[in-house]
């Protein structure tokens, strides 16, 4: 009986340790959240909720006047020509930009995966212009297809006898011309990325496929491809996010031109907040977009994990 009083006792006492030992172990893992959490609610969360407060003003940017108004400034976005406008120029850049950035970036990270002497030097350059500001890359390109004789396509085409090209005020051209530039600044980011799954993927498959008679194509359908399941759907829901927001691009090279052809959303959003002043407006559109992008990142994830 004593024995079994004792056996007890120390299977309640090793149960209570290891419950304080649990607790203890929550209690750091929280510690250690902790500062994340403060930050994403100061930085995110916050914002979050205070513009959908806006949204629900009349608010001038200077907070001189404000008025509630509801949803009222959701409502006048359903009569809103220059709205629905913007946001179809915005999916017409995304048609353009998102699937060339994401198979270029795949590409070029076909080719940088080679042990080859001073492949990393290659690498360095296809990902060094991801480092410059839109500010700079804005002024390259608006110099590269200026529409007048100091542009330098229309430079070099002026002596062949081809009359310049209008690039940024024909507005059949002014949306490529804001793809080829943000292709040019941004696929080093997703040649990086694929690159990285890439460099994951076990060489032993390779070497086993090869055995059996499998060739470059066979390859790389059946086991690179697969294996980049992940890095695809990271790239792809990034890509589709960062060019419903393209904003620098237009602002710096056609700034929304020619005749409103190039006025994506965000710069719309831009214009109405800052231009006229209706940041109550302006943030209604913002909350609207961010609903938009979250429900296509949600859809995408979910579509990624079903196939």
């Amino acid at each position: 009986m004593e024995n079994t009083t004792k056996l007890t006792d120390n299977i309640q006492t090793e149960e209570f340790f290891l419950q304080k030992k649990e607790w203890r172990d929550t209690f750091i893992g929280y510690a250690f959240v902790l500062p994340f959490l403060i930050l994403f609610t100061i930085f995110t969360l916050y914002p979050i909720l205070q513009g959908f407060w806006i949204s629900l003003h009349d608010w001038e940017l200077v907070g001189t006047n404000i008025q509630f108004v509801g949803l009222n400034n959701y409502n006048r976005l359903l009569n809103d020509k220059l709205f629905w406008s913007s946001l179809e120029h915005t999916i017409v850049f995304v048609i353009l930009s998102g699937p060339v950035l994401v198979i270029i970036g795949l590409l070029f990270a076909l080719m940088l995966n080679r042990k080859i002497r001073g492949m990393g030097i290659f690498r360095t350059l296809f990902y060094m212009p991801n480092i410059l500001s839109v500010a700079v890359v804005g002024l390259i390109f608006a110099r590269i297809f200026a529409s007048d004789q100091r542009g330098l396509i229309n430079a070099v085409l002026i002596p062949l006898g081809i009359e310049p090209i209008q690039w940024t005020l024909d507005s059949r051209l002014a949306m490529p011309v804001l793809a080829i530039t943000t292709l040019w600044w941004t696929v080093g980011f997703n040649t990086l990325v694929f690159l990285a799954g890439l460099q994951g993927i076990d060489e032993s498959l390779y070497d086993a496929a090869k055995v059996d008679g499998a060739n470059n194509w066979q390859i790389f359908r059946r086991i690179t491809l697969p294996s980049l399941r992940r890095s695809m759907t990271f790239v792809t829901v990034l890509q589709v996010i960062g060019s419903f927001q393209v904003f620098g691009q237009v602002d710096v090279i056609t700034g929304g031109g020619p005749s409103g052809a190039t006025r994506t959303i965000v710069y719309y959003i831009y214009e109405r907040s800052f231009d006229y002043w209706q940041l109550g407006y302006g943030s209604a559109m913002a909350f609207v977009l961010f609903i938009l992008l979250f429900v296509l990142s949600i859809v995408q994830l979910r579509l990624r994990e079903e196939n």
